[in-house]
């Protein structure tokens, strides 16, 4: 059976986890890495490189490709998302075979989960997320678009996290707790208390730094 194609839009080190996971899933084969770190297109291998800017051509030759930033750089994963001007189903959802995914749960276009997460009752995750290795997203959890939720953090259950935002690694956020959009929160830390929109917050329990 012939798989579908993807295009994977990076070629940095959190590009090199979406490859792995491209490859676990089973139902893609990448047909192009684009970075423009390339200012030509050239293949090998069977992959074509190139810059970004090629995307758009490539999709208009083949239509039913589909799309994943592996970029992990948030602000730079919003912008491109927003720059490609495709429809939210061009871009694959990518989740990896060891992820314990619970049937109710919403995960948006883009978005990708890595290795051993677990992902429980009626949480919603928007589009282009990370939900990075060994990460825990509790039941009734809404993670805005673009969010990062770095290695082995736990987001207890109800809690809401804001579009852009970075949760460090093996941080930890008790229920019902909410943190803005684009803020972030350093590894390790103990969230007991909301988090605004736009701010840095570090430690057990947090603190603010800005």
């Amino acid at each position: 059976m012939e798989m579908n194609r993807i295009i994977v839009i990076g070629e940095g080190g959190h590009s090199k986890v979406v490859q792995d996971i491209i490859a676990a899933d089973g139902r893609y084969q990448i047909a192009a890495i684009l970075d423009d770190k390339y200012q030509e297109m050239h293949e090998w291998n069977g992959i074509v490189y190139g810059p970004i800017s090629a995307v758009s051509p490539m999709i208009d030759r083949n239509p039913s490709t589909k799309l994943i930033i592996a970029i992990g750089n948030n602000q730079v994963r919003a912008e491109i998302a927003k720059c490609i001007q495709v429809s939210d189903e061009m871009f694959a959802t990518l989740i990896h075979p060891s992820a314990a995914i619970s049937p109710s749960a919403r995960i948006g276009e883009g978005t990708v989960v890595m290795p051993n997460c677990v992902v429980n009752a009626h949480a919603v995750i928007g589009k282009h997320v990370i939900i990075n290795t060994g990460a825990i997203v509790e039941h009734d959890n809404r993670i805005g678009d673009y969010a990062h939720i770095s290695p082995n953090a736990t987001l207890t259950g109800n809690v809401v996290i804001g579009e852009g935002t970075h949760v460090g690694a093996s941080a930890t956020i008790i229920p019902g707790i909410k943190v803005g959009k684009w803020s972030i929160i350093g590894a390790g830390s103990t969230v007991i208390r909301d988090i605004p929109d736009f701010k840095k917050a570090v430690g057990c329990p947090t603190r603010f730094l800005d």
